[in-house]
């Protein structure tokens, strides 16, 4: 039956804590928006860029493939491209392996120089 200083003062903070349910959860909240602008939506934008990229490539075009080699375009099937890597070597990759289109220019270079 002793009301000690110690049981006081924990009946007050629990009374204070209660409300603010909501409050605690705003920086975890604050996280997953952070994360969503700075990780997520870069990649679906460079995403939908390696995809239009990937469906504009044309016969003749010239390309870095992902492990670096130069090639032309000579042919497209619908998952498949032949690249003529040299004279008289073409070789079969996936539109995946594209990494680059030569001779176009990077939208944020054109955003730039506008």
């Amino acid at each position: 039956m002793f009301i000690t200083l110690s049981s006081v003062l924990a009946a007050e903070t629990t009374e204070q804590t209660s409300g603010s349910g909501i409050v605690g959860l705003l920086p975890l909240l604050l996280i997953f928006v952070l994360m969503y602008f700075l990780l997520l939506r870069p990649q679906r934008r460079r995403q939908k860029a390696m995809a239009a990229l990937q469906s504009a490539l044309a016969i003749d075009d010239e390309v870095v493939l992902t492990n670096g080699i130069f090639a032309t375009v000579t042919g497209i099937e619908s998952d498949w491209l032949w690249v003529e890597v040299a004279d008289g070597v073409q070789v079969r990759v996936t539109k995946g392996s594209i990494a680059q289109k030569l001779g176009a220019e990077p939208e944020a270079d054109k955003k730039k120089k506008k």
